[in-house]
């Protein structure tokens, strides 16, 4: 049985509507998809970080209170093994960029230091290429003892 004319015509003008109802909703969900990878994703950074510098004056036998004036209170104190300190560094920027791990370990031996192991991914960056926030790098040790001085006068 063949349809009748005026159904022929409300079909067709419903078929413009359902159209475009269904390219503003193909619309919708490809830019939910594509404002995904658009997505801020803040620095992490946490732990102890360590400049070279203070890496390069560590010593064997060296005190307890030398280390933690040198390094810093230890981020994760071993509660088994009194005589090791674990300094942990992580640094995780933007959302593809695989995170930077330092992991360094002082060992005592009577109160002094008697072996370090560094299990680093390479040399910790140095303090003015470290970014603390995106875009603002931290300024050299010299320049901002500079910039202090010239404030106070």
């Amino acid at each position: 049985m063949r349809p009748r004319f005026a159904e022929l015509g409300a079909m067709r003008r419903r078929l413009p509507a359902l159209s475009t109802s269904l390219s503003m909703a193909l619309a919708a969900a490809v830019a939910t998809f594509a404002l995904q990878g658009c997505v801020y994703r803040m620095t992490i950074q946490q732990g102890n970080f360590l400049e070279q510098r203070a890496l390069d004056q560590l010593q064997v036998g060296m005190t307890r209170s030398q280390v933690r004036y040198l390094l810093g209170t230890p981020m994760v104190p071993d509660a088994f093994d009194k005589d090791r300190w674990d300094y942990l560094y992580y640094l995780k920027r933007g959302r593809l960029k695989s995170p930077e791990q330092r992991h360094l370990i002082v060992y005592f031996e009577d109160e002094k230091v008697a072996r370090v192991d560094n299990q680093g991914a390479g040399p910790m960056p140095k303090a003015e290429d470290r970014e603390t926030e995106p875009g603002v790098t931290t300024p050299p040790p010299a320049a901002a003892a500079a910039a202090s001085d010239d404030s106070t006068s």
